[in-house]
Formats: C-alpha cells, sequence, structure tokens
C-alpha cells in the first residue's frame, strides 16, 4: 500500500511517500524556522500562507525523487489534529482533494500518534507493547503503547512541556528562536556543578511532570546576574541537567510500574543528546531497552503520518474514500483515540 503522508501542524511542511512492503521512500521537510525568528515566535497566519506556498511543490518533489506516478497512490494520510487550525486546513484541504480526485481513501492523523509510532520505521523497531515517551515543545507524557490506537496515559505535565520549559528558558538567556536547540547547543559548553536548580516532582510518587517552577527558579537565578557568556552556558547547563535528570527518573519509574521491557522516545526533545545519554545509561542500569527514531524524523516529518495511516488502514481493512467534507481538531486527546 502507497500512501502518501502530509504534515502541516505547525510551522514545519512535511511529506512522505511509505510503502507498507518497502518502507520509507522519500520525505522531504520545509521549515519555516528562519521566518518566524524575526518574530520571536510561530505566527500562525504566516505559518498557514507558508503551508499553501510549499505543500504542493513538496508532493511533486517527494513524488518524483520515489519515482511514483500521483495515480499510483493507495490513499492519503494528514494530521488533523493537535495544531494551529488554520495550518490543519491547508494540510487537510491538499490532502482531501486529492482523494477526492483519484478516488482512493484519506485519513486524518493525530499528530501525537505520528510521533509515537515513528520509532517503528526504523531499522530494528520496537515491538508492543512499550511505554513511550512523548516529548516535544507542546507535549510531555508517558503512555502504555499496546497497539496502534491502543494507548493509555500514565503520566503528562501539569503545566509546561518540558520543550515549553526549554524554549521559555532560552528566551530568559537572550538565546533568540528557536531557543530549544540553542540552549542545548550551549548546555553542551556549560561547566556543570556551578548552579544547581530544582528537579520537580522527581519524587512525587506519580509518572506525572512538572516544568514551570523550573522556569521561574531560572528567573531567580538570572535575576541582578551579569550574563556574560560562560554564565549563560553554566546556567544553560544546570537546566538541561534538571530536565533531563526529571525525565530520565520518571521513564525508569513507568518502566518499573508497568513491568515491560521497551521505552520508545518521540518528539523533538527526543533528539537532545543528553537526554538520550542519560536513558541509554538508566537502560543499561534497570535492564530495559530504549529506542529513538532517526534524528531527522524526531522534528515534526511527513513519514510519521505517512506510517500511521498506513497502519491504520491496514488495520481497518481500509478507509473512507475521498467526499470532499472533513474537518480538523485542533486540540485533541492521545488517549481519546479509538483502535482502528
Amino acid at each position: 500500500m502507497l500512501v502518501l503522508g502530509i504534515e502541516t501542524s505547525c510551522d514545519d511542511t512535511g511529506v512522505a511517500l511509505y510503502d507498507s512492503a518497502r518502507g520509507l521512500l522519500a520525505h522531504a521537510v520545509h521549515s519555516q524556522t528562519a521566518m518566524h525568528a524575526e518574530y520571536g515566535g510561530v505566527v500562525p497566519e504566516l505559518a498557514s500562507r507558508d503551508h499553501v506556498r510549499r505543500l504542493l511543490p513538496l508532493v511533486r518533489d517527494v513524488l518524483a525523487r520515489a519515482r511514483v506516478p500521483l495515480e499510483a497512490l493507495d490513499a492519503v494520510a494528514y494530521t488533523e489534529g493537535p495544531g494551529l487550525a488554520g495550518a490543519l486546513l491547508v494540510g487537510a484541504s491538499v490532502a482531501e482533494s486529492l482523494a477526492l480526485g483519484l478516488r482512493i481513501p484519506a485519513i486524518g492523523i493525530h499528530h501525537l500518534e505520528g510521533h509515537l509510532l515513528s520509532p517503528l520505521l526504523s531499522a530494528d523497531p520496537p515491538r508492543f507493547p512499550f511505554v513511550a515517551l512523548l516529548v516535544s515543545g507542546g507535549h510531555t507524557q508517558l503512555m502504555r503503547v499496546d497497539g496502534v490506537g491502543r494507548y493509555a496515559l500514565l503520566g503528562e505535565t501539569h503545566d509546561d512541556a518540558a520543550g515549553e520549559a526549554f524554549d521559555k528558558t532560552a528566551q530568559l538567556l537572550e538565546l533568540g528562536y528557536p531557543g530549544g536547540p540553542a540552549l542545548s547547543a550551549l548546555a553542551e559548553r556549560g561547566r556543570a556543578g556551578r548552579f544547581h536548580l530544582p528537579r520537580p516532582m522527581i519524587g512525587s510518587g506519580n509518572l506525572d511532570f512538572s516544568f514551570s517552577g523550573l522556569k521561574t527558579a531560572v528567573v531567580t537565578l538570572v535575576r541582578g546576574r551579569d550574563l556574560d557568556e560562560a554564565t549563560r552556558a553554566d546556567i544553560a547547563c544546570a537546566f538541561q541537567e534538571a530536565v533531563v535528570a526529571v525525565l530520565a527518573a520518571k521513564c525508569v519509574a513507568a518502566m518499573e510500574a508497568t513491568g515491560l521491557q521497551e521505552l520508545v522516545v518521540a518528539g523533538g526533545v527526543g533528539a537532545n543528546r543528553q537526554l538520550r545519554a542519560a536513558l541509554d545509561a538508566a537502560a543499561a542500569r534497570h535492564g530495559f531497552r530504549v529506542r529513538y527514531p532517526a534524528l531527522e524524523l524526531c522534528t515534526d516529518n511527513g513519514a510519521m503520518i505517512a506510517l500511521a495511516g498506513a497502519l491504520r488502514l491496514a488495520a481497518a481493512g481500509g478507509g473512507r474514500r475521498g467526499e470532499g467534507s472533513f474537518t480538523v481538531r485542533p486540540r485533541w486527546a492521545l488517549d481519546s483515540l479509538a483502535q482502528p
């Protein structure tokens, strides 16, 4: 089954072609980072307009690189939510129009389900059931995954997601946009131990998270302080250490609570090198395996949407044909998804 995947939930335009027999054939992502950097964050209207400009050329490019004609597609999958309403509508309208014209199924995919299943694209994929850490700019959740559409929430953040905390701390350190990657790069040059920041909820006895207090601790730390380059790096190092310590501790607790042997890490923060090193070390100590998607598939991309679409269509024995009517879901809880 050849599935075209389209991702337009926020500020990345992603397109991919996935073959259920041969795997990922081609994918491409256009990032809007440079455009939004001027404003210090994502401007929804500008994001939507850029998706309009970029999406069809990316579809043509991906099909050309895969050497697959448009008429050969068996289905089109797209991000139905959650995300920015205008951005989601761009991808949904293109996907549904293609499906209607080609008389093939169209399927709306939950953005986080795409991230959750993305490690299945690796050469050595995890097997169900497993625990998943979804850690991105807008979400920090631990899920038990028993199959496609079979998700149970184990714990989540009470306030800021880890990625949000990275971005807000980067603003405090005047690192510009996007802040998270800049802070991680700066932290690698920092001196460990100069500053100590709290590890929120690390001993709470449950699998929930909270990062707003950590951000407040950074506010207190930088207030009235001369932020030379070395000090910025040391604060970034302390902040990253605190976040990583909490995420790693909660993952170990989740593995112990479920008794499962595989942990999957997905989402943009999953690309963080210190987090990967900490989780690899924890896995070695506690006897479980940890899996990650390829670095290029940690951020938003069409490949994860195409894969999720193919898995859902296969499990359901097909999907509805493109009908020309559709909706998007800017807010959509992952654990509300039905099995295919």
